[in-house]
């Protein structure tokens, strides 16, 4: 015998909500509707028929923080929790995961694929969005991505000048870094300066030292060294040049 999927739908946008709950109940889903984080917190817990149970929130309702989740999580422990946003926010999704999330949406789905995914996720299955992979694409490596996020945040360094770190890491010069990323030198060295200064140390060394002690790791692509001026053979040379050399 199987059991409807019952679903806490926590959204502040009214029309969200009830279209929502309109495809979601069409398609033998039960739904009960909340327009604030305190009228969810605050009702009595219902018997569900021991089917399964999510409790499925829209991002933009309130104040939607990682205490706020943990609260929801903690006063629903027998509910899969599944976060849907407005758009796709990588670190949004990591902490929603860290939590316990199974599921992070984005709102530009289609109705199929959102009863689809809530399916799995009443049983129990984990579902990555489809825009995670369009993201790793853009990044080194998702270990990268993992790494920064967790020290380096207390430095308050922007995306451009994290890259820069990682090139300091390996040594390189403004001149190199400034062919790698295509930017003017000039802007390498404005953005180095603030590095140091975030970081509060004297120099590149000391700053690639703090970067790889709290676990930054440099760019992987080699950097091509820089070719010695060559001097050309007697053969090339004109012949008054010739001249020259013998003399």
């Amino acid at each position: 015998m199987s059991y409807p999927v019952n679903v806490r739908l926590l959204c502040g946008n009214a029309i969200v909500r009830e279209g929502l709950s309109r495809i979601l109940t069409e398609r033998d889903f039960r739904v009960t509707q909340y327009s604030n984080i305190a009228a969810i917190v605050q009702q009595d817990e219902v018997p569900e028929d021991n089917g399964p149970s999510l409790l499925l929130i829209d991002d933009g309702t309130e104040a939607m923080d990682v205490e706020t989740l943990s609260l929801l999580q903690k006063r629903f422990p027998c509910s899969y929790l599944v976060l849907l946003s407005d758009r796709f926010d990588f670190q949004i999704m990591l902490k929603a995961f860290r939590i316990g999330a199974l599921a992070y949406i984005v709102k530009e789905i289609s109705c199929d694929r959102l009863v689809a995914t809530l399916r799995l996720v009443a049983m129990g299955e984990r579902v990555l969005p489809p825009q995670l992979a369009d993201e790793l694409q853009s990044r080194p490596s998702l270990t990268d991505a993992l790494e920064v996020e967790r020290p380096v945040d207390a430095a308050c360094l922007s995306d451009r000048e994290l890259e820069i770190l990682r090139w300091l890491i390996m040594g390189c010069p403004n001149k190199v870094i400034s062919k790698r990323m295509d930017i003017s030198e000039a802007t390498v060295k404005v953005h180095v300066k603030a590095v140091l200064r975030k970081l509060r140390v004297k120099n590149r060394t000391q700053a690639a030292i703090w970067a790889a002690n709290h676990g930054m790791r440099g760019r992987v692509t080699e950097v091509e060294p820089e070719l010695p001026v060559s001097i050309p053979h007697p053969a090339q040379l004109p012949a008054m040049e010739m001249v020259a050399l013998r003399v």
